[in-house]
C-alpha cells in the first residue's frame, strides 16, 4: 500500500476535482460566473495562505524575487482570472461534465505551447495522443450538437467555446508558471502569487465597473450558494491542488497526470444522476477516447 500512495493520492485528486466542479457549477448557476469568481478568489487566497503558514511558517512567500512574482502573477491573470471566468461560464452553459471534458484539451495545448515556445521535445506518440484527445472531444461535442435543437444551439456552442477558453487559460497559465517555478520556488508559494494577482485584478475591475456593492449584497443574500462555493474551494484549490503536489512527489509523473485527468469519466454518473443529463454511449466512448489520448501524452 505504501508504495502506491502517490497513485492513490492522484486518484483522490480526480475525485476532489470532480466534486469541486460539481459544487462550483451550482454556485455559478446561482451567482453567475463573474460574480462567483469574484467571491471564489479571495476565499481561495485566504485558505491557501493558511496552508502556506502551516507548511512554511508565514502566510506569504516573503523571500521570493520580483521575477518570480512577475511570471507567477502573469500566470494567475491568465489562469485564475481569464481561464476561470471561462470555466465557470462553461459550467453555467453546458454543465460540469462537458466543461471538464473540454478541459482535457489543457495538456494538449500545454504540450504544443511548450514545444513551440519552450523548446520541449514532442515525439510521435505525443502527436498521436494529441490527435486522439481532440478526436474524442469532437466526437462528444458533435454527437451532442446533433441532439440540440432550436433556441438552445447558441447556449450550447457558447458553452463549448467557454470550455475551450478555460483549457487554453489553464494551459498557458501552466507554461507561464514553469518560468516562475524554475528558480526553485515552492509550488504552494507560486500558487499564492497567482491568487494574489488574480484577486487584486478582479476586484479592481469590480470597483471600476461599480459592481462591488452588488457583489457583497448577493454574497449576503445567497448563503447557501456561498456554502457550495466554499466546499468547491476546499475540494479544488486547497485539498485537490495540495494532493496533486503530493502525488507528483510520490508517483511517476505520467501515471499521476493520467489519474488526475479522470474527472470527465467520474462526472458521467454525476451528470446523469445529479444534473439529470442524457448521456449516450457515444458520449461515454468519446470521453474514454479523449482520456486515452491524455494518457498517451504523459505515459509513452
Amino acid at each position: 500500500m505504501q508504495s502506491n500512495i502517490g497513485e492513490w493520492a492522484a486518484l483522490a485528486v480526480s475525485l476532489f476535482f470532480s466534486g469541486s466542479s460539481t459544487f462550483f457549477t451550482v454556485a455559478a448557476q446561482r451567482y453567475g460566473a463573474m460574480m462567483a469568481n469574484r467571491l471564489r478568489l479571495p476565499f481561495a487566497l485566504l485558505l491557501v495562505m493558511a496552508l502556506h503558514w502551516l507548511v512554511y511558517g508565514s502566510p506569504l512567500p516573503l523571500g521570493s524575487t520580483g521575477t518570480q512574482w512577475f511570471w507567477m502573477g502573469l500566470s494567475g491573470l491568465v489562469g485564475f482570472l481569464l481561464g476561470d471566468i471561462c470555466l465557470l461560464s462553461g459550467y453555467v452553459y453546458v454543465g460540469a461534465r462537458l466543461t471538464m471534458l473540454m478541459m482535457s484539451l489543457a495538456p494538449v495545448i500545454a504540450t504544443i505551447t511548450g514545444w513551440i515556445f519552450l523548446g520541449d521535445s514532442l515525439a510521435g506518440w505525443d502527436l498521436f495522443g494529441v490527435a486522439l484527445t481532440v478526436s474524442g472531444i469532437m466526437w462528444v461535442v458533435l454527437e451532442r450538437s446533433r441532439r440540440v435543437q432550436g433556441v438552445r444551439d447558441p447556449q450550447y456552442f457558447k458553452g463549448i467555446l467557454f470550455g475551450m477558453g478555460a483549457a487554453t487559460g489553464q494551459a498557458l497559465g501552466l507554461v507561464l508558471s514553469k518560468q516562475g517555478l524554475s528558480g526553485g520556488l515552492p509550488p504552494i508559494s507560486g500558487n499564492i502569487m497567482r491568487l494574489v494577482a488574480a484577486t487584486i485584478a478582479i476586484w479592481l475591475l469590480t470597483l471600476v465597473q461599480g459592481q462591488s456593492r452588488l457583489t457583497i449584497r448577493r454574497f449576503i443574500e445567497q448563503p447557501q450558494a456561498l456554502g457550495y462555493l466554499i466546499i468547491g474551494i476546499l475540494c479544488g484549490p486547497v485539498v485537490g491542488v495540495s494532493l496533486s503536489l503530493f502525488a507528483v512527489q510520490h508517483a511517476n509523473v505520467g501515471i499521476a497526470s493520467t489519474l488526475m485527468a479522470l474527472p470527465p469519466v467520474i462526472l458521467l454518473p454525476v451528470g446523469h444522476f445529479f444534473f439529470k443529463e442524457h448521456i449516450s454511449w457515444q458520449a461515454i466512448a468519446g470521453t474514454l477516447v479523449a482520456i486515452a489520448g491524455v494518457a498517451l501524452i504523459f505515459l509513452v
